[in-house]
């Protein structure tokens, strides 16, 4: 039968939802994890050097490389088995160990690392944490155990995927400079179960310390914000009170605008990232299916107490620095409204000044239009008479008296010429 033809994409697309498979641990183990972020600008970090390094961490243990361009790898390093991430702003290695160990949550553990190899990463830490896998459903040795390990003041414990396990945890770095996570899995929990609690709680971890990196973006740039928020209200305040002039206040009004689109470009990423890895730790929190255990607070109340107001700092900082910009925006419309109506004022006594100067010229060209009358009529009677000297001297007349006579007729037609002239003017 003839065969349609395949998207190229198809089968790449169709193998990527199975790319990351959960991990599997067997009680007793542990899991060593480590999370490392370039300081500045990671999200357009050379992703080269990050698998660079991946490399040098597989070719210590003789272990196969990944495909080139590859985002994720899972395969043995010696006797343990590593789990590589790459992600958006950082690269994650989680090593898996099965077996006992002589205490649990040995600083040794992150010797799998070697030092020189984290030395030499493309990045700082983010944040590390050991994980302890046993098996134990008896409620007093967890309670006894969970004293020697964590800090009862911010222990956070649960009883999750149907009684399944018991998470415990108080999120404070030790001081061999990890994060401590315990795992109590109920006999008969599978692998597969045990690796997934695993996994989640390594993606709280991670999840949770990146969206704090935006509470310390918000602590950083809420000096700036105030002064800011002072320097708009000052402003919109003048221009209520005509305290300053219209040029005056709009160079200081683009001055404030322009530092806040600056705060607002330099966050918007982090403010973005900050949501979306809160959403993620809370939907991470939700798929354990929490119940209470003996008393302690969940992981949930946990986050509600001590992570969610540092998210709603955020948003908070995020909403005043848009309604920074709205009022800005207002503030803006209101000045363009005063300068308008400035410029209409000094239209209308621009206006009002051409109608007197045009009243004036009016004025002046009546006044001139007279004294040409005059001075044309004399000239006019002088010639006339000049003219009509020798009829006069003839007739006896003298030729005072032949100005006298035509000088009312002269002024009437010199005034009736003018006035036509004028006339066909307009």
């Amino acid at each position: 039968m003839p065969q349609i033809a395949d998207h190229p994409d198809r089968y790449a697309l169709a193998n990527e939802l199975h790319a990351r498979p959960f991990p599997t641990l067997k009680a007793p183990g542990q899991a060593v994890f480590l999370a490392i972020k370039r300081e500045h600008n990671a999200a357009g970090r050379d992703r080269g050097a990050d698998v660079a390094h991946l490399l040098a961490l597989l070719d210590r243990y003789g272990a196969p490389h990944p495909q080139p361009g590859a985002t994720h790898y899972s395969g043995a390093i010696g006797a343990h088995r590593l789990k590589w991430e790459s992600h958006t702003e950082f690269v994650t290695y989680t090593v898996f160990m099965e077996g006992p160990t002589g205490r649990a949550f040995d600083p040794a553990l992150f010797e799998v690392f070697p030092p020189d190899w984290l030395a030499a990463a493309p990045g700082v830490r983010m944040t590390s944490a050991l994980l302890h896998v046993v098996e134990e459903a008896d409620p007093a040795a967890i309670r006894a155990q969970l004293g020697q390990w964590f800090v009862d003041e911010s222990l956070a414990v649960s009883q999750v995927l149907d009684a399944a396990a018991v998470i415990a945890g108080d999120f404070r770095i030790d001081p061999a400079g990890h994060m401590r996570f315990a795992v109590f899995l109920a006999p008969g929990t599978g692998s597969q179960r045990a690796g997934r609690v695993v996994q989640r709680l390594c993606e709280i971890e991670t999840y949770k310390s990146m969206a704090m990196l935006g509470f310390r973006r918000v602590r950083e740039m809420q000096p700036d914000l105030g002064a800011l928020d002072r320097r708009l209200s000052e402003l919109v305040t003048g221009l209520d009170a005509g305290e300053a002039m219209p040029e005056t206040s709009l160079h200081r009004l683009m001055e404030i605008s322009a530092e806040g689109e600056r705060l607002s470009a330099r966050s918007s990423f982090r403010f973005g990232a900050t949501g979306a890895y809160e959403a993620i730790v809370n939907q991470r929190i939700e798929v354990l299916r929490e119940q209470r255990y003996e008393g302690w607070q969940t992981f949930g109340e946990f986050m509600m107490r001590r992570f969610d107001p540092a998210m709603r700092t955020v948003k908070s900082t995020r909403s005043q620095l848009e309604s920074l910009a709205t009022r800005a925006q207002r503030a803006s419309e209101l000045l363009r409204t005063q300068v308008d109506v400035a410029r209409a004022a000094q239209n209308q006594a621009l206006l009002a000044s051409m109608d007197r100067r045009s009243d004036l010229a009016l004025r002046l060209q009546q006044t001139v239009e007279g004294l040409s009358v005059v001075a044309i009529s004399y000239y006019a009677v002088n010639l006339l008479a000049y003219a009509l000297a020798p009829l006069a001297k003839g007739a006896g007349v003298e030729k005072s008296l032949l100005t006298a006579g035509l000088v009312p007729f002269v002024v009437i037609a010199v005034w009736w010429v003018v006035r036509r002239i004028r006339k066909a003017m307009h």
